[in-house]
């Protein structure tokens, strides 16, 4: 059954996934265009799509299951041991629910196909400049605007019209968002659950707290896919805990599954773990190997390991490492987090950077894991612990906006702390979220913050 395309689509999108994952598809994608709506044709060239080998010569390895993947880490990179008050902690969480919730407000309205892939044979990140030249507001120093003159001479230019809650006449609070609402979710099954948690219990999580309309691409096709095999369970009384019940919840018909979903869930987590990115990108694995595989499992561990050691960590250099240090050295992921670093390195300035970064990872859809995730790192570096300058550079790369300047934003808020953060980006969200959660929708920022650290200091009494 399709979830969030239709069956055309996905499997057309099966395609360009096999082979990315190493897999010889001459002639596919032809085959499927063939095919048309013939959803019997489709179904069997499916078949033949995942029986596919990976070919011999792929130079990459990438297990999805997390004793593997520990074993194909690079050497762990050492992490400091803080010696903080209650004060100066909570400080760090606040930090990280306001840096997360403000680079999210600020690439929202910007979350629109023009600034994502590009338009008028400009890149995104082209696009997301010419917005904020044509408003008289570059460089970025404050939130999108709503209106920008650039669109008389570029009308295919557009802000997402649906967030206009977000703009810089408009913001009053963080809006809900699925960025936002993952972090609350990653809250609450620290809450009831601990680190004691698996898979299943996040696809019982998810059916229980988001409705369908508020999940998207591979999160759909995993929500669809437990949900079948749940009903499955109760008509034939068996168990669904088995290794082949959670491959196919995370890859039957998903073609998503090495997209960004999983890498957006993870920061509730990492702010159980804050200090440990051992234990955060442990908890990511458990949440990112509901829905995806491979890369789509690791950008998940990348950044949950990354934001965890930004409790701990000042500079962000050594956290993008202890981040790497959390994934599989030989990944594609890694390969092109290493790439992007050497980018910013070497590049003059901020607009240099995010085009370098943008036309050496076009070839990925734009809201896949891998040109995200290796954007994030480039931002980091070059911010060099400024938090303006990281979230906006994360954002003014396009592709996924609000996603990008959220997990940048919560990294450099986390090291940071939240007395740090410019009030420029913090006063106008008035300590106000909507999660679109119960319980959470409105909430005070600081509230997170506080259940965030006491959920610390919980598990922190279990793991140490």
């Amino acid at each position: 059954m399709a979830g969030w395309d239709s069956l055309f689509q996905l499997i057309k999108e099966e395609v360009k996934q096999r082979g990315e994952e190493g897999c010889e598809v001459a002639g596919y994608a032809e085959r499927v265009e063939a095919a048309g709506n013939d959803e019997a044709e489709l179904m069997r060239l499916y078949g033949e799509l995942t029986a596919l080998p990976i070919a011999a010569n792929y130079p990459y390895a990438e297990p999805s299951e997390l004793d593997e993947i520990r074993a194909q880490r690079p050497p762990a990179v050492a992490v400091a041991s803080p010696d903080l008050t209650d004060a100066e902690w909570l400080d760090k969480f606040n930090g990280a629910w306001l840096g997360r919730s403000a680079g999210c407000a600020l690439g929202k309205p910007l979350e629109s196909s023009p600034f994502m892939g590009g338009s008028g044979g400009r890149s995104g990140c082209a696009n997301v400049k010419l917005w904020f030249e044509g408003a008289k507001a570059w460089p970025i120093q404050g939130y999108t605007p709503l209106e920008s003159d650039s669109v008389r001479a570029h009308p295919d230019l557009h802000i997402a019209e649906w967030c206009r809650a977000s703009t810089r006449e408009h913001i009053r609070f963080m809006e809900t968002d699925d960025d936002i609402r993952y972090t609350v979710l990653g809250l609450i099954m620290l809450e009831e659950k601990g680190a004691a948690f698996d898979s299943w219990d996040v696809g019982r999580l998810w059916h229980e707290r988001l409705s369908y309309n508020q999940v998207c691409t591979a999160e759909t096709q995993a929500y669809l896919n437990f949900a079948q095999i749940t009903a499955h369970m109760r008509r034939h009384e068996t168990d669904g805990l088995t290794p082949e019940a959670k491959d196919w919840v995370r890859t039957y018909l998903n073609p998503y599954r090495e997209w960004i979903g999983a890498q957006i869930r993870v920061d509730g987590y990492a702010y159980g773990a804050a200090g440990n990115p051992e234990l955060a990108a442990e908890l990511a694995w458990k949440d990112a190997s509901f829905s995806h595989v491979k890369n789509g499992i690791y950008g998940a561990m990348f950044c949950a390991a990354m934001v965890a050691a930004a409790f701990a960590e000042t500079d962000v250099r050594r956290i993008v490492e202890i981040g790497l240090g959390a994934i599989p050295a030989n990944s594609r992921l890694a390969h092109d987090i290493k790439l992007a670093i050497d980018i910013a390195d070497s590049a003059d300035d901020q607009v240099e950077l995010v085009e370098r970064i943008w036309d050496a990872f076009c070839h990925y859809h734009p809201v896949h894991t891998n040109n995200n995730a290796a954007l994030c790192a480039a931002a980091l570096i070059h911010s060099g612990g400024d938090f303006e300058k990281g979230i906006t550079t994360a954002v003014l790369g396009g592709w996924d906006t609000d996603c990008n300047g959220a997990t940048v934003g919560s990294v450099l808020g986390a090291m940071l702390g939240g007395s740090a953060l410019p009030a420029s980006w913090t006063a106008p969200l008035n300590d106000r979220l909507y999660a679109a959660v119960n319980g959470f929708h409105p909430i005070s920022i600081s509230e997170c913050a506080r259940r965030s650290y006491e959920t610390f200091r919980k598990l922190q009494a279990v793991t140490v």
